[in-house]
């Protein structure tokens, strides 16, 4: 019986172990290169690598025109009426909300959010992607102040767009940033959650090109 005890012990152990090792895989793959690649490709059958996504049919032009209109400015230049209508045209887009915890109250990339930006930086960086314009929205959870937050969240998205573009070397008109401080919690019934605190990046399914 003793030695019984002791192999179904070790059994136990041994599958304490797999899960554990189990569960960190499926926590590690929340934000890798491949779950952040699939996340932003578009879901049309006849695309090829580095062909320009066509815009949703309904989609008109002026929405384009509204996009190519925030290339190239700072998220705090980015109006509160720009910012709601950006939120509109990513319905039904290619979307990812990465978990990228900075320090309180500051804008600078370490740590997990700095591995996690860089998994991002692969993402964009590829051959699939490098063409296509993203939006960087930063958010913050519900604690503080409404000015605060707001301003902090910008800070950090465009702490992420120069660390993207620094880094990977995409190019800035590539990347629109905003932020959206406590306006858009993602749990409303947990204000205060982690989950809040995060970084949307989108794919607007829209080229850069010479001409823009």
């Amino acid at each position: 019986m003793i030695g019984c005890s002791k192999s179904f012990g070790r059994f136990l152990l041994h599958a304490g172990l797999i899960l554990t090792l189990l569960g960190g895989t499926v926590r590690a793959e929340e934000a890798s290169t491949g779950r952040i690649l699939n996340a932003l490709t578009p879901r049309f059958r006849s695309l090829s690598l580095g062909t320009p996504a066509p815009a949703p049919a309904a989609r008109p032009s002026r929405d384009e025109a509204f996009v190519d209109g925030l290339r190239g400015r700072p998220s705090y230049a980015v109006s509160a009426e720009e910012r709601e209508a950006l939120v509109k045209l990513t319905t039904g887009r290619p979307q990812i909300d990465l978990t990228i915890e900075f320090d309180r109250n500051s804008d600078v990339l370490r740590g997990k959010a700095l591995i996690t930006a860089g998994n991002l930086g692969k993402a964009l960086g590829s051959e699939r992607m490098r063409s296509q314009t993203f939006l960087i929205a930063g958010h913050t959870d519900a604690k503080g102040a409404d000015v605060t937050n707001q301003a902090l969240s910008e800070r950090r998205a465009d702490a992420l767009k120069r660390y993207l573009v620094t880094t990977f070397g995409i190019p800035a008109m590539n990347l629109i940033t905003a932020g959206y401080g406590k306006t858009h919690l993602k749990t409303s019934a947990d204000p205060n959650g982690r989950e809040n605190r995060r970084v949307q990046v989108v794919n607007m399914l829209q080229v850069q090109t010479a001409g823009r």
